[in-house]
């Protein structure tokens, strides 16, 4: 497997990568105290829905920081291998300061820039795609979805963590007024930043198909047995789908 250059990137990608470059320093602050600390809940829900087995081979796919990947190397143990893929370097140069490095890791975790559009593996080779937050974010949801049933075995398994729509009316409209409102005030003041990320988060929110949408789509790049579970009300969902098996 070599390293990728990343792959195209087409010019909305480059500005929203700008914009995480410019708070990589805050983003793992960030979460925390923009989901109240939930975040680290969804992804321990996200790990248990993955349920990984020792010897399986893992991608983490738009791994920023590399929470999922770092929690991925203990399950797999050493007889297993992670690969943590973001097709940003500045989130990448921070989950390396966290012990995410660039060379293999307790023999198990390779963390490397690429494009989730373009995934760096061969074909049908892994066990599990873990995503986290990721998707909406990738300019071609499609053809995303398409990598990752790609280079998944038969009977692989993708787990998908991702913001989505608020069950209830009363629920989805404080939840507006949280992410259009105070989110931009609190991530402006404690990352300082200027790019307008902040405001471009909650629209990719709004803008990123809902659960059921989202099991089509995922039911149309050819995986089967897709299914989702809502935590906090909706507010994040964890897809899983399986691919065929042969």
């Amino acid at each position: 497997m070599t390293p990728p250059s990343g792959g195209r990137v087409s010019r909305s990608e480059q500005s929203v990568q700008a914009m995480f470059s410019s708070i990589a320093r805050f983003y793992d602050l960030n979460n925390t105290l923009l989901s109240l600390g939930l975040h680290h809940l969804w992804k321990r829900e996200t790990m248990r829905a993955a349920d990984l087995h020792r010897g399986e081979c893992v991608i983490d796919i738009g791994t920023g920081t590399g929470d999922l990947a770092r929690t991925a190397c203990q399950s797999v143990g050493h007889l297993g291998a992670v690969l943590a893929v973001d097709l940003n370097e500045a989130m990448l140069q921070t989950g390396r300061k966290r012990q995410l490095q660039p060379e293999v890791l307790a023999g198990n975790l390779l963390a490397i820039r690429g494009n989730a559009q373009q995934l760096p593996v061969a074909t049908g080779v892994l066990d599990v795609a873990l995503t986290g937050f990721c998707l909406r974010n990738v300019a071609d949801l499609d053809r995303a979805l398409g990598e990752i049933y790609r280079v998944l075995r038969p009977s692989g398994r993708m787990v998908c963590l991702e913001f989505s729509r608020p069950q209830m009316a009363l629920w989805r409209s404080l939840y507006d007024f949280y992410s259009f409102t105070l989110l931009p005030r609190i991530g402006r003041f404690v990352s300082k930043d200027k790019t307008g990320i902040y405001h471009y988060l909650p629209e990719s929110i709004r803008h990123f198909p809902d659960q059921e949408a989202l099991c089509q789509r995922i039911k149309s790049a050819g995986f089967k047995r897709v299914s989702f579970r809502n935590l906090a009300g909706g507010i994040v969902a964890i897809h899983i789908a399986y691919k065929a098996p042969p």
